[in-house]
C-alpha cells in the first residue's frame, strides 16, 4: 500500500485522522503540522487522504462487523 515513506506513518495517520474527522482545510492541517514541527505540504496531505482513506475504511468495517455481537438485530449484513 504505501511504499517509500519520506514521512514516520504515525505522522501521515495524523493527518489522514484529522483531515476526516474534524471539517478542516487542507491548508489549515498544512499549518497545524508546521506548528507541531512538520512541514508538510497540503498536496501531500491530500495524496495521503486519497491513498489511505479507502483502506482505513475497510479495515474499520471489517473491525465492527467482527466486533457486532450475533444477537443484535440491528447487526450490520457482513460478508
Amino acid at each position: 500500500m504505501i511504499k517509500r515513506l519520506h514521512f514516520p506513518l504515525e505522522i501521515m495517520l495524523v493527518c489522514v485522522r484529522w483531515y476526516a474527522a474534524y471539517p478542516l482545510s487542507l491548508r489549515s492541517l498544512e499549518e497545524m503540522m508546521a506548528e507541531r514541527g512538520a512541514l508538510v505540504d497540503h498536496a501531500t496531505d491530500h495524496r495521503w487522504a486519497l491513498k489511505m482513506l479507502p483502506v482505513l475504511a475497510a479495515v474499520f468495517r471489517r473491525r465492527k462487523c467482527l466486533l457486532a455481537s450475533p444477537g443484535e438485530s440491528t447487526r450490520p449484513m457482513c460478508s
